[in-house]
């Protein structure tokens, strides 16, 4: 069953290529695209599109699809190309002429930016979860290590004293700006497309103020052609804002591998949770760490991929936008992998609590060693000459105390404040207001 067959067939070959992965990648929206007709039929019913009794059995049976859904029993057979053709093919079947008729003001246009928009809400949802699991167990160990001092480096030299505290504390933080990100992309996700048809509105009388409503929606996609040219923008925001977010766990998987070879010594981890190697039995590989990094990496390039499927495209629907579904989809699930086993990693990081006390690490306390002359009444410029003498002449003795207090220091980590910002921005989400529409809307 096609939607938009009439009388003619169409080519075996042109089929196959044109629905791709259509039917697999539609499994992910399957209970949205109910959640979607639930409020379109309500909608309709309210203008004289659907009788009362037709109203009442369509209900019915979307939920009954939903039920199906939800227990995992849902397929799109061989005849139907999309999860659209599939529910109205099955509540034609079920109810007969009823189910012909919730088509009525929409396009599958609209219909699957309604799918896509509810999802995506969904996924950002789950997003949220992970991140704020990750961002505790962090804040978690900067306060327990916050004591525990590590080298810092620039240019990969020794440069000055960094601490446990400080380094978690950072990815901690650094998630907090990815989730106003995530946000910002949650606001422009959040606004109801339904009923902007192919593109163009509709003659019906539709009330997309209502719909709006029963969606959980924050707002209209206001102007019609806006709400087309909508797709492909939303998944390119969305994607950048996982980017962000793979990017912190990225830089954070390579700074732990680094950190645990041999040559640095910083953190190890329980044999569990590394690899061997076939030949070397002293081998002890943070394969977890290196395909986080590689994952993060990949999902780093999808803003990228999506800006180019897209570039050049004009205004209104093209295919093209089909593919979007086959690269955005999986980087939902393989994004929260990666925290997850993130998670998994960290609950077990062993510390290395005495790195310092090597010699070859007595330079990181060279500025201190300054600082200490500048505050004994030495001007800046001659106390560093003065040490940079003494480095030159191996006459260097480190000052080994560290004493950093001002904002965000060593000293002064303000995690208290870090969790603050990020508990505001995980709560301007409102994901209980959707949960509650959604909830009225099946019941």
């Amino acid at each position: 069953m096609k939607l938009w067959q009439k009388n003619t067939g169409v080519n075996k070959t042109v089929e196959e290529f044109t629905v791709g992965l259509d039917r697999e990648m539609d499994l992910y929206l399957a209970a949205f695209d109910v959640l979607g007709s639930l409020a379109h039929t309500r909608m309709l019913g309210t203008i004289g599109l659907l009788t009362s009794e037709e109203l009442d059995s369509v209900q019915q049976e979307l939920k009954n699809i939903y039920a199906e859904i939800e227990d995992g029993r849902f397929v799109i057979e061989e005849q139907c190309e999309d999860v659209h053709s599939q529910i109205e093919y099955m509540l034609t079947q079920r109810i007969g002429e009823a189910g012909k008729k919730i088509h009525s003001g929409r396009s599958r246009n609209d219909q699957v930016l309604v799918d896509l928009k509810l999802f995506f809400r969904s996924e950002i949802e789950k997003m949220v979860v992970q991140v704020k699991e990750l961002f505790h167990t962090l804040i978690r160990l900067s306060e327990q290590y916050k004591n525990v001092l590590l080298p810092g480096y620039t240019h990969l030299q020794v440069a000055m004293p960094n601490s446990f505290g400080l380094w978690f504390g950072a990815y901690a933080e650094s998630l907090t700006d990815d989730l106003e990100m995530l946000y910002a992309a949650w606001k422009i996700t959040n606004k109801n497309p339904l009923g902007s048809a192919a593109g163009y509105g509709s003659s019906f009388p539709l009330n997309r103020t209502m719909t709006t409503e029963l969606l959980g929606f924050d707002e209209l996609n206001y102007n019609v052609v806006y709400a087309q040219m909508g797709r492909g923008k939303t998944e390119r925001v969305l994607s950048q804002a996982m980017a962000d977010i793979a990017a912190t766990m990225a830089k954070m998987a390579m700074d732990i591998t680094l950190y645990m070879s041999q040559n640095f010594g910083f953190v190890s981890f329980p044999e569990h949770l590394t690899t061997g190697s076939s030949i070397m039995p002293h081998k002890k590989n943070p394969d977890v760490l290196e395909l986080i990094r590689s994952r993060c990496n990949k999902i780093q390039a999808l803003p990228n991929e999506i800006a180019l499927m897209t570039t050049n495209l004009p205004s209104g629907y093209f295919r093209d936008l089909q593919l979007l579904k086959e690269v955005l989809f999986p980087a939902f699930g393989s994004l929260n992998d990666c925290a997850g086993l993130m998670v998994l990693m960290l609950q077990h990081i062993r510390i290395n609590e005495d790195i310092l006390s090597d010699s070859k690490y007595d330079y990181l306390f060279s500025v201190e060693v300054v600082n200490k002359e500048v505050l004994n009444g030495i001007p800046f410029r001659e106390a560093y000459r003065n040490i940079g003498f003494s480095i030159e002449n191996g006459t260097y003795i480190p000052f080994k105390e560290v004493k950093h207090t001002h904002e965000g220091s060593i000293g002064n980590l303000m995690n208290t404040e870090i969790t603050q910002s990020f508990e505001r921005v995980v709560a301007r989400f409102g994901f209980e207001k959707v949960q509650h529409a959604l909830e009225k809307l099946i019941q």
